[in-house]
């Protein structure tokens, strides 16, 4: 309770009542001993006028009319004579006098507050004006303690009183701000909770519905704030995505325009008979380029398009690849060779299956180049009940454990010096599209060798095979 914003105002709000109800309280009770003594003064005066009638009274009528006036004696002021009217026996002396007729507030609350205080049976003497002018002044001698009584009487039913209007007005209270301020409140935490929760869903910004002007300025800025993170979470993601895009694309276009740089060399310094079996490859270089860059800049994001699969022949697809690397290996002692069944087709994407197989073969190539020694790379291809594989293997030096821990990583799975580490991300992120899997199927001193899955149903592959 205490920790709540409506508890804590509902136990502010009993102990400021309180506090309102006591401020009332000390003047209250000062007028209640005010008109008990008033009270007891016109008793008195009634009780004398009997004696103005017969100027002679019996000893039980007297004692009779005091008893009923509440009084031991009355002394009525009348031309200046100062007359005993009624008498009894006072049991002791008198240790206050009171006089009510110039009394002001602060004076009748100081009385009245030490007459709660003193516990004594004291008699006091009060004087007052006669009522209708029936004399100077009249003088009552009391006992103190009934006047005390019943002085606590009436305050304890004015705190009882004050009590329950406290409790009820903080209930009410309470209440209202739990529907005015404390509801609206936890309307705005739970927006916040929703929107912390997935920036990215729209359904979090808060929509503003306040009839409170600070809540509704807070539901305001709260929006405003909303938006704009949720503007810049998005404008973020869509650098990180076009990063990653260009990245990726500039991998994968460094290696198509370097071989379509190698068939133009060829082309220019050379007259060779090879020119016109050469002059096509160098025509389909440049359209998978330019086929990459449009993909990319028509999907203006990181992911790739969905593969367009077909029915394709893989044998001409890896002769492709041999053809691209053998000739970017130049004067390196390696060796790039297809074992691929010349019957065997397979359903997938022409371009993302020729650019997984390229990365694969090219890493493989360059491995065994950067050792200086002769090795060559091995493109094998088959079938299972429902899957095809592709298998890429080489003689190269293997990869190093730390290589094989981020192997699929972007810019942190390269084991080349200078590399981007982009090629092997590249393949697993276009065989994925095409429900398959790139796995690294062993690697040692004597080479390594990875294997493409590609399911022949819409599930996905189980990669294990013979080999």
């Amino acid at each position: 309770m205490l920790n709540t914003l409506s508890g804590r105002f509902l136990i502010l709000t009993t102990i400021f009542v309180m506090l309102a109800e006591v401020l009332i309280f000390v003047p209250s009770i000062a007028r209640f001993r005010e008109q008990y003594l008033q009270d007891r003064l016109e008793r008195a005066q009634i009780a004398s006028l009997a004696l103005l009638a017969d100027d002679m009274l019996e000893t039980e009528l007297e004692a009779e009319l005091l008893q009923n006036a509440g009084v031991f004696n009355v002394v009525l002021r009348r031309d200046e004579v100062r007359q005993l009217m009624l008498a009894s026996p006072i049991p002791d002396p008198i240790a206050k006098t009171f006089d009510l007729r110039d009394a002001s507030a602060m004076v009748l609350i100081r009385d009245a507050m030490m007459r709660l205080l003193e516990t004594n049976d004291d008699i006091i003497r009060v004087i007052g004006e006669p009522v209708r002018d029936a004399g100077l002044l009249i003088e009552i001698t009391i006992e103190a303690a009934p006047l005390r009584a019943a002085m606590l009487d009436y305050g304890l039913r004015i705190l009882v009183l004050s009590a329950v209007i406290s409790v009820f007005t903080a209930i009410l209270l309470f209440a209202a701000v739990r529907m005015l301020l404390v509801r609206p409140i936890k309307g705005v935490v739970g927006y916040m909770q929703r929107y912390a929760a997935a920036p990215e869903d729209a359904r979090g910004i808060i929509k503003p519905s306040a009839t409170v002007i600070e809540l509704r300025e807070a539901e305001d800025a709260l929006q405003k704030l909303q938006m704009e993170l949720t503007h810049a979470l998005k404008q973020r993601e869509r650098l990180a995505q076009l990063g990653g895009a260009v990245a990726k694309v500039s991998h994968d276009l460094r290696n198509i325009l370097t071989s379509a740089q190698l068939f133009t060399d060829r082309i220019e310094m050379s007259e060779d008979p090879l020119v016109r079996r050469l002059a096509p490859k160098l025509v389909n270089s440049i359209t998978r380029a330019v086929s990459l860059c449009e993909g990319t800049l028509a999907f203006g994001r990181a992911e790739e398009p969905a593969p367009a699969l077909i029915e394709v022949p893989l044998c001409q697809i890896m002769e492709d690849v041999v053809d691209s690397e053998q000739l970017a290996a130049g004067d390196d002692p390696v060796q790039i060779l297809s074992e691929v069944p010349s019957g065997l087709e397979v359903r997938a994407d022409p371009e993302q299956l020729y650019r997984v197989v390229m990365n694969l073969v090219r890493n493989a190539r360059q491995a065994i180049a950067a050792t200086g020694k002769e090795g060559h790379v091995l493109i094998r291809a088959g079938e299972q009940p429902t899957s095809w594989w592709i298998e890429v293997c080489d003689t190269g030096p293997g990869l190093p454990p730390k290589t094989q821990e981020n192997l699929f990583t972007p810019f942190q799975g390269s084991n080349r010096k200078g590399g981007s580490g982009l090629g092997l991300a590249i393949a697993a992120e276009l065989i994925k599209g095409h429900g398959g899997e790139v796995r690294l199927k062993r690697t040692g001193a004597d080479g390594t060798a990875f294997e493409v899955s590609l399911p022949k149903g819409d599930q996905i592959v189980d990669t294990q095979k013979n080999s």
